[in-house]
C-alpha cells in the first residue's frame, strides 16, 4: 500500500497563502505523476493541478495564476504554491500518485487529506 502524507492546510484569510506538502517513498514517488485534487461536500473531487515525472504541468482554469505546483525529486515530495487565496478555494486538499504496472495497468494512490478553509 502506498503512502502519501499530506501536510501543510489549516485557515488562512482571503487574499492569504498556503503551501501543501505529500511526501511518498522514494519508489513510487520517481515513477508516478502526481496531482492535487480537492472535494467539498455535495460535489465531485476535481483536478486542482498535475506534474508529470518530466515536469509538465497543468491546472484548473479556477487556480491558473495563482496557484503553482512543483515537486522535488530528492525528497519524493510534491508541493503546492497556493496564493492569493479566495474563499471558493475552501475544500479537502487530496494528493494523488498515478503511475502505471507492468501490466500498463493505471494505478492511483491517495493521500487521506487536508482541510483548506478561507475564511475572514
Amino acid at each position: 500500500q502506498v503512502q502519501l502524507v499530506e501536510s501543510g492546510g489549516g485557515l488562512v484569510q482571503p487574499g492569504g497563502s498556503l503551501r501543501l506538502s505529500c511526501a511518498a517513498s522514494a519508489t513510487i514517488f520517481s515513477i508516478s505523476d502526481m496531482g492535487w485534487y480537492r472535494q467539498t461536500p455535495g460535489k465531485q473531487r476535481e483536478l486542482v493541478a498535475a506534474i508529470t515525472t518530466g515536469g509538465s504541468t497543468n491546472y484548473a482554469d479556477s487556480v491558473k495564476g495563482r496557484f503553482t505546483i512543483s515537486r522535488d525529486n530528492a525528497k519524493s515530495t510534491v508541493y503546492l504554491q497556493m496564493n492569493s487565496l479566495k474563499p471558493e478555494d475552501t475544500a479537502v486538499y487530496y494528493c494523488n500518485a498515478a503511475r502505471r504496472n507492468i501490466f500498463n495497468i493505471k494505478i492511483s494512490s491517495w493521500g487521506q487529506g487536508t482541510q483548506v478553509t478561507v475564511s475572514s
